[in-house]
């Protein structure tokens, strides 16, 4: 270190956010046991914050999951803990930005070298706790900070918690002394996020030069909201500049509402051969700290204020959880129906095709004009004679019958017009998604078109409903003599005419466009069937059959949509998550209150310059 002067110290109260309890709270121990006590409230809470996903991608998911491992990891590290044992030794974590000589004033007041300092940066790249001999039990069986593993011997590994005993260092407190705030490694940036929010006490160490960084001021805000008590300590102050600089910080912790942390302010001066500070130099800060770990009645206040402070600061913290899973879901909700509105509008133009006549043209048209023409139609409803003849011509001109053209065009036609509005609605709902930043994380490319085997599926389905027109009639057919004194081969026929009726409109009426397109062949249609079955019958043999198709189609281009809807139930959270945090965050207030840490006159004693009194 380089050359100091004499120490100044501005002592005051711990830095603490006020905060009371309801008017008749009564100062008792927390609960320990049951559903509505604090520990299973928070337990509680925990399991809501894990079961609560940010996949989506939007602004605000990013700090929502970062948030919610910060939430976990304090409830984990800290608050369960701490709850379960508050005459537990205080914890002091030692934090400040690189260089700022943390591990050697951890040195320095425990009096033995047991943090690693040098000039190589970062330093500490494993944190050291540092407590007496009949404290070490307290922190070797886990409780605090359980995700860190336990060694006796110095670790490279960030997640290794170097535990070291030092007689000179009072029982009741213990020293943390974390990688740096502003660490140039990723992890140990996070560690020390993650072990300041374990912490009973902040002890942030800052120099001359750095004291003004937004790092440490960002945390400093982040310790003020959550009500924690906090300590600094002015390493490094030149003896010409302590009144100017001391007196320049204490106006910015004043500023934000932290005049009443303790500045101990240490001058530029020589370490000794262990590598420690002169005794004078840190005297005031020792002192300070001997008076709290002697009293017991000040290291509770300070552990419930603290405590409290974290408890108190859960309920906004979540709020902002349950935020983002509304997000979440509503982000779902809105892909899902860009998604339903471009298949919706698929079977929106299948339906009006079979209303405006569209697909009584082209090859249907030309065939069903053949098949009627030609006689065929009449002639196969009239005997099973014609089922033979259509064999033999077939066989010698080389050519399938009429009726099997006309069945073979009928579904060219549906699955020509089926791809076609399944390539409009992949279109429409990959362009609806690529506008959305959460829908655009979720695409690939294959979805911009229909699936690969949708005509087979198409071309199947046509099929199916072909089958179950032919079953319609012969069902609805079924107390006729017509069926009786007639082949299968006629109830083909027929079943090829209630199709062509499908295609002309819903109730079989022709319009003026079909009379016109189909040359009144759908008239032609329409009186064989009258013949047949019946005016009403023929009405409801088209209405079942086209409602057949528009729900087979349906299930088709359900199929289709499905390729994008299952990306968003994979993502999406569950209905209520949003309202399940904030019930879990309510239960914790509740119990909060019940358990007397926020009763009214629960503070830190007040610290002169002698210390804490």
């Amino acid at each position: 270190m380089t050359t100091h002067g004499d120490s100044a110290t501005r002592s005051g109260a711990p830095a603490v956010a006020s905060r009371t309890g309801p008017p008749d709270a009564a100062e008792e121990p927390p609960a320990t046991t049951g559903d509505d006590s604090l520990p299973g409230a928070l337990t509680g809470l925990r399991e809501a914050i894990g079961a609560t996903r940010y996949p989506l991608a939007l602004p605000s998911a990013g700090s929502a999951r970062h948030n919610a491992t910060a939430l976990t990891d304090q409830l984990d590290d800290y608050l369960l803990p701490r709850l379960a044992r508050l005459d537990a030794p205080l914890l002091v974590v030692v934090g400040g930005s690189t260089g700022a000589g943390k591990s050697t004033l951890v040195n320095s007041l425990v009096k033995a070298r047991v943090s690693a300092a040098g000039v190589l940066r970062p330093t500490t790249r494993s944190p050291v706790l540092v407590c007496n001999p009949s404290d070490a039990a307290w922190f070797r069986q886990g409780d605090l900070l359980p995700g860190l593993t336990r060694t006796t011997e110095p670790s490279e590994d960030p997640r290794a918690l170097h535990l070291v005993t030092a007689p000179a260092l009072p029982a009741g407190l213990a020293f943390l002394d974390a990688p740096d705030i502003d660490s140039v490694v990723d992890a140990n940036r996070a560690l020390a996020t993650q072990l300041l929010a374990a912490a009973d006490l902040w002890l942030f160490v800052t120099t001359a030069a750095r004291y003004a960084d937004a790092v440490p001021w960002e945390l400093l805000r982040s310790a003020r909201s959550r009500g924690a008590v906090i300590a600094m300590v002015l390493d490094r102050v030149p003896a010409e500049a302590t009144d100017e600089i001391a007196a320049h910080l204490s106006e910015m912790l004043a500023e934000q509402d932290l005049g009443r942390a303790p500045l101990f302010v240490l001058p530029e001066t020589w370490v000794d051969g262990q590598g420690l500070l002169p005794e004078g130099v840190t005297a005031s800060l020792a002192d300070w700290f001997a008076r709290l770990a002697g009293d017991a009645d000040a290291r509770a206040a300070v552990v419930r204020q603290t405590l409290d402070g974290a408890l108190a600061a859960l309920h906004p913290a979540v709020e902002e959880l349950a935020d983002a899973a509304d997000e979440q879901l509503a982000a779902a909700d809105g892909l899902d129906e860009r998604v339903r509105a471009a298949y919706r509008g698929a079977e929106r133009t299948v339906e009006q095709g079979l209303q405006d006549g569209r697909l009584l043209r082209g090859e249907v048209l030309a065939r069903w004009q053949e098949f009627v023409g030609t006689g065929e139609l009449f002639r196969t409803l009239e005997a099973r004679i014609g089922r033979l003849r259509d064999r033999v011509v077939a066989a010698v001109t080389g050519r399938p019958a009429p009726s099997v053209e006309l069945r073979n065009a009928i579904e060219s036609q549906l699955v020509t017009l089926l791809r076609g509005v399944a390539s409009e609605a992949a279109e429409s709902a990959y362009t609806g998604w690529k506008a959305h930043p959460a829908g655009a994380d979720l695409l690939e490319p294959a979805l911009a078109h229909p699936s690969a085997d949708l005509p087979e599926r198409a071309e199947r389905m046509v099929r199916d409903w072909q089958r179950g027109v032919l079953e319609l009639v012969r069902v609805e057919g079924g107390d006729k003599r017509f069926v009786a004194r007639t082949a299968a081969y006629a109830v083909n026929a027929t079943g090829l005419a209630v199709m062509i009726a499908v295609f002309a409109s819903t109730a079989f009426i022709p319009t003026g466009l079909e009379v016109a397109t189909g040359a009144g062949t759908t008239v032609a249609a329409q009186a064989v069937l009258q013949a047949i079955f019946g005016d009403q019958a023929v009405r409801t043999l088209a209405a079942k059959a086209r409602t057949d198709l528009l729900d087979r189609v349906r299930t088709l281009l359900d199929a289709e949509a499905d390729r994008f809807l299952s990306r968003t139930a994979d993502a999406r959270p569950a209905a209520d998550a949003g309202d399940g945090l904030r019930r879990a965050a309510g239960r914790v207030e509740l119990a909060r209150h019940r358990s007397g840490l926020s009763a009214a006159g629960n503070t830190p004693p007040a610290a002169d310059e002698e210390g804490f009194r």
